[in-house]
Order: structure tokens, then C-alpha cells, then sequence
């Protein structure tokens, strides 16, 4: 058994090297990285300037890996946050991280779209998707508007970023 998984895993990496490149371990990690709560793509593509990747493969994968949990969240997270405080389990991380996200509410709920998609473009820590979308599901905002608002910011977000990193660390250093 342990042979079949090792083969599987192997001819996976394969796959992906021959798509990637010699980089793929690279891209993989930013992407790992960018999906992080906290860290999102705001860590990530500073991890992949320091890796030497192209700007346009970082900020690619660092968008894709930011977005990965944007849908499990807005679709599950009121739930499993019902359930956790139902049964008490970690009750009061659930209610610290829902009174954390809802203070930072006001200027998604005052323009839901433009607002929840300005919130999370603003490359700051605590503003990025993973806050923005908890914001959007606990104030039960429209679930494919507010995917749409997030993919925007986190777009802009990573252009910020990628310049800040690419134009302004090149043109120092």
C-alpha cells in the first residue's frame, strides 16, 4: 500500500514539475503559503520575490491559493460556528474571531460590495480575504456577489503588493 501512495504522490509531482518547471516546489509553497489565514498572499508573494519567481507565476499562484477557501468559508463557516458554540467546542475562539471580524464590519455593511471588496484589497494585516469573507457570511451577504467583491480585492490587493515587492524592492535594491 505504502508503495501504490508513494508512486501516486510521485507521479503527481512529476505532473506538475513537467507543467511548472524546475520551480514547481517554488510555486507550490507560495501558493501553500497565500492560502494561510493572517499570512494570505500579503506573506506570500514577498516569499516568492525572496524565491526569485517571475512576478506574474507569484502573483498567479498567490491569487489562486488566497481564493482556495474564499467558497468553504462563505458557504460553511456560519454553520460550523453554530455547531462549535452549540457543543462547546472552542466556543470562545468562535466568539472572539466573530466579535473580531464584526468590529471591522461597518464599512462592508454601509456598501456591501464595493465596500467588502475595498476592505479586502487594502493590503493591511486583519483586512485581507479570509477576514472579508467572514465579514460577508456572518452579515449574511449575498454569497456570489460577496465571492465576486473578495476575488476582486484579493486581485487588487495582489497588484498592490507585487508592486510594492517587484517595482520598489528592485528599484532599492
Amino acid at each position: 500500500m505504502k508503495s501504490v501512495i508513494k508512486n501516486i504522490v510521485n507521479s503527481v509531482l512529476a505532473f506538475m514539475v513537467s507543467i511548472l518547471g524546475p520551480g514547481a516546489g517554488n510555486i507550490i509553497g507560495v501558493f501553500l503559503i497565500s492560502i494561510l489565514p493572517i499570512v494570505e498572499l500579503r506573506g506570500s508573494i514577498p516569499v516568492g520575490y525572496s524565491l526569485g519567481l517571475p512576478w506574474h507565476v507569484n502573483m498567479i499562484a498567490s491569487i489562486i491559493g488566497n481564493m482556495l477557501p474564499v467558497p468553504f468559508i462563505l458557504l460553511f463557516v456560519v454553520k460550523a460556528f453554530e455547531f462549535m458554540k452549540k457543543h462547546n467546542i472552542m466556543k470562545g475562539l468562535v466568539e472572539k474571531l466573530e466579535k473580531r471580524a464584526m468590529s471591522r464590519s461597518e464599512s462592508v455593511a454601509n456598501k456591501e460590495f464595493w465596500g467588502l471588496m475595498i476592505f479586502v484589497a487594502i493590503p493591511l494585516p486583519g483586512t485581507g480575504a479570509w477576514t472579508g469573507v467572514l465579514i460577508a457570511a456572518l452579515l449574511g451577504l449575498n454569497p456570489k456577489k460577496s465571492f465576486l467583491a473578495v476575488l476582486l480585492g484579493v486581485v487588487v490587493a495582489a497588484f498592490l503588493v507585487t508592486l510594492g515587492v517587484y517595482g520598489i524592492i528592485d528599484k532599492v535594491i
